[in-house]
């Protein structure tokens, strides 16, 4: 009977270790999954100061280029967010007729319409900064940045 009580003490002990291992683990990935975000905030315009070669003068410029077209561009998508939660409430009638749908679609579209076109004027605006090879490197860097942001919204569906 002593000998049974052993096995189970040390069965339990183990238990108790890999229990707190796994916790540990859990608890590092999550943790650095949060500093990952952190540290991915301010990495595309680190990585493109980078690779584009910015100059100080350059950076300064892109980074108040960047705060306006997010001052411009923030207010439409709220304004799209809360035109889709008017949207998505139509979901609780049963009657909806379609001119209304169409109105809150074009509301929608018209927003994005001009988010849009804020977004290449940004674009064609911040090129302007950089010279001929610095342009070449831009246009590759932002061709690459949007199409690996649809690859992986595409892949999370």
């Amino acid at each position: 009977m002593k000998s049974y009580n052993k096995i189970l003490a040390i069965a339990v002990i183990v238990l108790l270790l890999v229990n707190l291992l796994l916790l540990f683990f859990m608890w590092r990935g999550k943790h650095s999954e949060s500093v990952k975000r952190q540290s991915t905030s301010n990495s595309s315009t680190e990585i493109m100061a980078r690779e584009l070669n910015m100059t100080d003068s350059q950076k300064t410029s892109y980074q108040k280029a960047r705060d306006n077209y997010f001052s411009n561009v923030r207010p439409l998508y709220d304004s799209i967010r809360e035109k889709r939660k008017e949207f998505l409430k139509m979901i609780q009638s049963p009657s909806v007729n379609d001119s209304a749908l169409k109105t809150y679609s074009q509301g929608i579209a018209e927003k994005q319409e001009a988010i849009d076109r804020i977004t290449l004027l940004h674009f064609r605006d911040t090129r302007s900064l950089f010279s001929g090879e610095q342009q070449k490197k831009y246009d590759d860097f932002i061709q690459k940045t949007f199409l690996r942001r649809r690859d992986t919204a595409s892949k999370k569906k």
